[in-house]
């Protein structure tokens, strides 16, 4: 199953390309993809990478924006000048950064563009509040989510529209801590903003570093309460996780829950997926 890249993973990716970058001037760049193939950095100097939401954010001089996402598969990865590179075979290269210290190499980048500084919005204007953005504003999140009462739980925090970070493993845990089914309707969460308060929490004490534990256990098979451990004993009540299909065909993502810690409306669970699960609908 390939899952997305959650919100923490994408802070981390900018903060070391931030690090590795920023202040420098570009010594060489190279994009593959076609519509940026003639396009060369050289010479100019990175101001700073950010990242918002999954999206990220490299700040070229003061008139620039290359913009890029993971969505299901992609990745930065920094090396130094002649190391082997290894974050797959080449032809999965989609653009090369590089100054005198460091080569940044994004690998299968389904979004790779140049925007002019002002024009950001276009890419991220509209998210919801940033959870690990310096500007995260938690009312407005919880207005949002709270202002769709009749959508399921598990959907409302996937909505980058409501707010920006939260993936699958984090909705999944996020809801199991607050002891909610993932199809709850939001107008019956007793307290929406516990809950965002519960995701918020998560991603920030996983941000500094490449692995994700929701328990404080980074033993395998331990780190997280529910997500990925279909048919394992729940930690807290030795109940089997259960596993089903959250949203609308073809979209659907993977739910996992206990059905004793989280009562409330579910599905029958299944035993895997019906249909290869990865394709998933892209809320930028």
């Amino acid at each position: 199953m390939v899952t997305m890249p959650e919100g923490d993973t994408v802070w981390l990716a900018g903060r070391r390309l931030h690090d590795a970058l920023a202040g420098r001037p570009l010594t060489h760049s190279d994009f593959r993809v076609p519509q940026l193939a003639t396009t060369d950095l050289t010479g100019r100097v990175v101001h700073e990478v950010v990242s918002r939401g999954k999206h990220l954010l490299t700040r070229i001089d003061e008139d620039l924006t290359l913009h890029t996402h993971f969505r299901m598969d992609g990745t930065w990865h920094l090396y130094r000048p002649g190391d082997r590179w290894h974050g797959g075979p080449d032809w999965q290269v989609r653009v090369l950064l590089a100054n005198a210290d460091w080569q940044a190499v994004g690998y299968r980048l389904p979004v790779v563009e140049l925007l002019a500084r002002g024009d950001e919005a276009a890419a991220v204007g509209h998210l919801g509040p940033d959870i690990l953005g310096a500007d995260w504003d938690r009312d407005e999140a919880v207005r949002r989510v709270a202002g769709q009462p009749d959508r399921e739980l598990g959907q409302a925090l996937l909505d980058q529209r409501n707010l920006a970070g939260i993936g699958n493993l984090y909705k999944t845990e996020a809801c199991f801590l607050a002891g909610l089914s993932p199809w709850t309707r939001v107008g019956a969460v007793p307290d929406v903003g516990a809950v965002i308060d519960v995701a918020v929490r998560l991603l920030t004490i996983n941000r500094d570093h490449p692995w994700q534990t929701t328990t404080g256990v980074d033993r395998r098979g331990h780190q997280h309460w529910a997500f990925e451990r279909s048919g394992k004993p729940c930690l807290r009540c030795r109940t089997p996780i259960s596993l089903a299909e959250q949203g609308d065909p073809p979209y659907q993502r993977l739910a996992y829950w206990c059905r004793k810690c989280q009562p409330g409306p579910a599905p029958q669970p299944i035993r895997r997926p019906a249909r290869p699960v990865g394709r998933t609908r892209y809320t930028p």
